[in-house]
């Protein structure tokens, strides 16, 4: 096995044994990554000098074998829309090309605090707005497992990278799935953290009340190491909960017998891919066997939940996007005044699916239809949340599908954004309620593409979501198979 092939927890325990050092395992990642790369095109900017000097720090540490985490030395992935001081942070958008942050984003500065190597910036769907990186305005990202499709979105190339074996671990962002559906469409593990559970002071906004930043990871283990450094309150940002952080290594370790697990019959609709459905029935069966206790339970408001949030999303985004007017920093078309130059580089600096998203919110906050739609939306939200709470007094986790098909052409949907947004249809009341979910592999289709799994949790509880994917995890071997780059 290649070096870059292993885990987190792999490599950090090699690294500790001084089998190999951290700048050695740099260059290693690095050297691979760069070849892979014109294959996959998950990165939009590669940080070697920024790595190699990270590393070379790393191995003092590891030297000294003092101040050390299972993350000291191991390259990752960062999200292009988290700040990183003194590097490129594009959002994928022309808007932000050549933007340099003067500061880093906290869950960046505390990957650094642990001794991780930032290898690179990875693609995503531009401003996180999308569902397969087919809107970055840099490239599109490919799925490993098959050159032709799409890695999901908007962590596209988060996913991809970690996929391909380009990095250990990536953080990406989630506002309505875009860490759960890439890490299903990629075949790995994805966590969207309960809002509030990971600071998100520095993360370049597209809805407040529902970003959320998590880990990308080859496996459950490594997904835990991750939520251990990121995890905790913020004094930085307004919307940082202060409730303690446990060891999520230890609490994965714990058994599941007697777990209840809830079954929502919305989430396996007429019509569905029937591989998926299958496979996730499948899994299900595995965990019963593993000692829980299944039940059928109903969300009977999540089917409003794609419509609510196609009217709260673009409504914040609306609001966090008026920052780009080409006064302060990116993008600035010149114009006769200053309205003029306002249009022109909106126009010249946002993609079609930003400026869309743009409009919708607009409308739906402007005078009369505020009511209409923004507070309807609002008033369905809470009816949302009070379905989980409902079911959370009776099950401790909630399975379902992580989206609704496996990887799909590029091209494929892009005509039509509905069937695009469609995609998003069982992760997105997650992200409406605030609550915590993990996508992991439980399956390949007939084509050999992964089938996700979703795994949903009561609010800071990821504990208990990260037990049940390790208790699954360990008992079947999809974690195990591995893309191989081929085009079909």
């Amino acid at each position: 096995m290649e070096l870059y092939q292993k885990t987190i927890h792999e490599i950090a325990s090699d690294l500790k044994a001084k089998k190999v050092s951290s700048v050695e395992l740099t260059k290693a990642t690095m050297a691979h990554l760069k070849a892979v790369e014109p294959k996959v095109q998950s990165f939009i900017t590669v940080t070697e000098e920024v790595a190699l000097a990270q590393a070379a720090e790393a191995d003092k540490r590891l030297a000294s074998g003092s101040n050390l985490t299972p993350l000291t030395g191991v390259p990752l992935g960062i999200k292009d829309l988290l700040c990183t001081k003194g590097v490129q942070t594009t959002c994928a958008s022309k808007m932000l090309e050549g933007f340099k942050p003067p500061y880093n984003a906290t869950v960046v500065e505390r990957l650094n605090a642990a001794g991780a190597i930032m290898v690179g910036k990875t693609n995503m769907d531009e401003f996180a707005m999308g569902s397969s990186t087919e809107t970055s305005y840099y490239q599109k990202t490919k799925n490993p497992w098959n050159l032709s499709c799409v890695p999901g979105g908007s962590s596209g190339g988060s996913a991809s990278c970690v996929s391909a074996d380009q990095a250990f671990g990536s953080l990406g962002s989630d506002t309505g799935g875009s860490i759960r559906q890439p890490a299903a469409l990629c075949g790995i593990v994805g966590l969207k953290p309960t809002y509030g559970r990971v600071s998100r002071y520095g993360l370049i906004a597209f809805a407040s009340s529902l970003d959320q930043i998590g880990p990308m990871t080859k496996d459950v283990e490594d997904c835990a190491l991750m939520m251990n450094v990121i995890a905790g309150h913020d004094e930085k940002d307004s919307t940082s909960a202060n409730v303690a952080v446990p060891d999520y290594t230890v609490e994965m370790k714990k058994s599941i017998k007697g777990l209840k697990i809830g079954i929502p019959k919305e989430f396996f609709p007429e019509g569905m891919n029937p591989e998926v459905t299958e496979a996730t029935k499948k899994a299900i069966e595995q965990l019963k066997s593993l000692g829980s206790e299944v039940h059928e339970i109903s969300l009977p408001h999540s089917p409003y939940s794609l419509a609510a949030y196609y009217v709260l999303a673009p409504s914040e985004a609306s609001s966090n996007l008026a920052r780009y007017d080409g006064v302060r920093y990116g993008l600035r078309v010149p114009g006769e005044n200053i309205v003029e130059m306002y249009s022109k580089t909106r126009a010249a600096g946002f993609g079609p699916e930003v400026k869309r998203r743009i409009m919708l919110g607009t409308y739906a906050l402007s005078s009369g239809y505020y009511d209409a739609y923004y507070l309807k939306a609002l008033k369905v939200r809470r009816l949302i949340k009070q379905d989980y709470d409902q079911a959370f007094e009776k099950v401790d986790v909630i399975v379902t599908p992580t989206v609704p098909n496996p990887a799909f052409k590029f091209g494929e949907k892009t005509d039509n954004p509905l069937t695009m947004y469609l995609e998003d249809i069982f992760t997105i009341s997650i992200n409406i309620a605030g609550v915590p979910a993990l996508s992991l592999p439980c399956g390949l289709s007939k084509t050999d593409l992964p089938i996700g799994l979703q795994i949903i949790g009561k609010p800071f509880d990821e504990g208990t979501l990260l037990k049940a994917a390790y208790a699954y995890e360990q008992s079947t071997d999809w974690h195990r198979r591995k893309p191989t780059l081929k085009e079909s």
